[in-house]
């Protein structure tokens, strides 16, 4: 094996535990340093500085998730669509076709939740 490439691959390991111990050190290190004093005014539910009233277990309506999840697939679209568009033209008409089939299942995706009444508000 050749040893830069094995040494490339060492690298990302290391990044990867870096960025692993960037995440969870300041957790342990928050767990290990601060106070842990609960009291019943600090283990209070409250909203906005107020006190809540009424269940806070209420069902929302499913509309709201089916919502939140078409705008996370299109917002990844456009995500995918913004670094393809500053590169498309080194690439050749391959890479056109290939975007363009990427926005076409896209939009049978679209379709079938219209079609579907997905995005009718009821």
């Amino acid at each position: 094996m050749d040893t830069a490439y094995a040494y490339q691959y060492l690298l990302i390991g290391l990044l990867t535990v870096a960025a692993i111990g960037f995440g969870v050190a300041p957790l342990v290190l928050a767990r290990c340093v601060a106070p842990n004093k609960p009291s019943p005014t600090k283990l209070a539910p409250y909203e906005c500085g107020m006190e809540s009233s009424g269940d806070p277990w209420i069902p929302f309506n499913v509309q709201f998730y089916i919502y939140a999840l078409l705008f996370v697939v299109f917002d990844v679209e456009v995500v995918f669509i913004y670094p393809w568009a500053l590169v498309w033209k080194d690439f050749g008409p391959a890479m056109l076709v290939e975007m363009v089939l990427f926005l076409g299942i896209l939009g049978v995706g679209l379709a079938y939740a219209w079609k579907k009444g997905a995005l009718e508000w009821k």
